[in-house]
């Protein structure tokens, strides 16, 4: 797995009022979003913050838990790849490296392919390959 993070997932209880706070209150330009459920904002090159609802990413890391995200809560990190392959590589190399496999990869319902390890602290790792996610030259994320 390369040194780099490529998405910081926030679990927030009101999305549009971490919309306000971020956009309309610091000035940051969404890169996209879906009003109400998740915004996306470019934080450097290659890195972006999305505000995703607490429950629904809940859901997202155990579409089988009956209770809030695992600690720390309400954030993962993701490590986008090229591939399907390369997320079924990373995950395996995590997990000889000390990673706890939290959801084994599979197809998600936005298309692409994700599993989750959690490193040996509990920190929340999703490794995923989104075939509608590229890097411009410059660093910026399309999507």
């Amino acid at each position: 797995m390369e040194p780099r993070v490529s998405l910081i997932t926030l679990g927030v209880p009101d999305v549009a009022a971490a919309r306000r706070f971020y956009v309309d209150g610091l000035g940051w330009t969404p890169t996209f979003e879906v009003p109400g459920d998740v915004v996306f904002l470019q934080v450097g090159p290659g890195l972006l913050l999305s505000l995703f609802g607490a429950a629904d990413l809940a859901e997202d890391v155990d579409p089988d838990a009956t209770g809030p995200a695992p600690a720390p809560a309400g954030m993962t990190l993701a490590h986008n790849v090229e591939s399907a392959e390369q997320v079924d590589a990373v995950i395996a190399d995590a997990l000889a490296a000390g990673a706890r496999l939290v959801k084994p990869a599979r197809r998600a319902a936005w298309g692409g392919y994700h599993g989750y390890v959690a490193d040996p602290a509990g920190v929340l790792w999703e490794i995923a390959f989104n075939p509608s996610w590229s890097v411009a030259a410059d660093g910026t994320v399309q999507i």
